[in-house]
């Protein structure tokens, strides 16, 4: 009797050591048409205005990340950095990004949809969008923002 009530227990803590197991494995796959993708307001490093969708990952944790970005026309981001690389690629719209501590639209590189841009740690820059925009990004967490001015930060602003 003994025996068996051993193999039952052995075998409950088993499964549920497996159902743990399969909960806490990131997932294997995920498939993001257009229309399925929930999109967010913020976030609250870009100032209101721009949405946002996580697709993989959780980009304020370390590992792999991917979200898209949504920036209505015009859309501004003031001069930054972030401590990993940044990898951009616009998806739909036209994305314009410069080098530098101060925001200047004439010293800016344009990226149509279908481009891919990185930018490495540290490199101050700014940006802005040409018609509603998307973005995608991705790269490795936790995924920071930093404004070279911190009164340009929206996180400080009542």
């Amino acid at each position: 009797m003994s025996k068996k009530l051993s193999l039952a227990i052995a075998l409950l803590l088993l499964s549920s050591l497996a159902a743990f197991a399969q909960e806490a494995k990131p997932a294997d796959h995920g498939i993001f048409p257009p229309g399925d993708i929930q999109w967010k307001a913020g976030p609250p490093s870009l100032a209101p205005g721009a949405k946002f969708a996580v697709l993989e990952g959780d980009p304020s944790k370390e590992g792999l990340f991917t979200m898209r970005l949504w920036l209505p026309d015009g859309f501004k981001i003031q001069p930054h950095w972030h401590p990993a690389v940044e990898h951009i690629t616009v998806v739909s719209g036209e994305f314009h990004v410069g080098m530098g501590e101060k925001f200047d639209s004439s010293a800016g590189h344009t990226l149509p949809a279908g481009t891919f841009a990185f930018l490495g740690p540290d490199m101050r820059h700014f940006a802005w969008a040409k018609g509603d925009t998307v973005l995608q990004l991705h790269g490795v967490g936790p995924w920071q923002i930093n404004y070279v001015n911190p009164a340009d930060d929206p996180r400080k602003k009542p």
